[in-house]
């Protein structure tokens, strides 16, 4: 047993958004969906004005509140701590998505990768539409990657949720999730919170931290430390 999760260190995040990119090829996420994000604020008045960036995840909960509300137990947690949804039991009634307090799940409310299905061209010989480029590469998608499909569908099908998994896929073979290793300022750490010797822990001691909504008391394991 593990208690997997993430610790980000603010201070050296700089706001790039490379690890929003990295999920979306690593875990063949449609546009408009993420399963990496962030959210910004900016208070005060000029000149005394302060920004914020703060990259976002699913948090893994302890006490995870959707996997309470799945009525069909799709949405689980597994032996290393992380919160799952198993498509072939997710029947798509959004209950995980209203439980959800920090919004990290999305629905698929239509076929994914439709641009790659749709015959419009831009300029007329000018540009190649979607679907020619899908046709000529021999994809369904150009960007497609096989890997994540080792542990979870490659591409989730229309009418059910999706969400991060850590790159559940990667950590079965000791890799670190994509967001992590593509990081150019190294501000992602994944580790066992259950193992007082990991770094994720170390860290923690070290600097203190923050998460986010700790009110809605669903013990999110996504950590952060420092300040932007």
């Amino acid at each position: 047993m593990a208690r997997l999760g993430m610790v980000i260190d603010l201070h050296k995040c700089v706001g790039c958004g490379a690890c929003e990119i990295a999920c979306k090829n690593e875990n063949n996420v449609d546009r408009d969906m993420f399963w990496s994000h962030h959210l910004i604020r900016t208070t005060g008045v000029f000149p005394n004005v302060n920004y914020e960036f703060v990259p976002t995840l699913c948090n893994h909960c302890d006490n995870a509140s959707c996997v309470k509300a799945c009525p069909t137990k799709a949405m689980h947690k597994d032996s290393q701590g992380l919160t799952l949804n198993d498509p072939n039991k997710c029947i798509g009634c959004k209950s995980c998505m209203l439980a959800c307090p920090y919004g990290v799940i999305s629905f698929n409310a239509k076929e994914p990768h439709g641009f790659w299905r749709d015959n419009t061209i831009l300029i007329d010989k000018g540009t190649s539409s979607g679907k020619e480029t899908a046709d000529e590469v021999g994809e369904k998608i150009p960007y497609y990657n096989p890997h994540r499909a080792i542990t979870y569908a490659g591409i989730r099908p229309k009418g059910i949720v999706e969400k991060c998994t850590l790159c559940d896929h990667r950590l079965a073979k000791g890799e670190e999730p994509y967001c992590v290793s593509s990081c150019p300022a190294d501000a992602r750490t994944v580790g066992d919170f259950d193992d007082s010797n990991s770094e994720v822990n170390k860290l923690l001691g070290q600097y203190g931290f923050k998460q986010l909504k700790p009110y809605a008391g669903t013990q999110p394991k996504v950590y952060y430390i420092r300040h932007y």
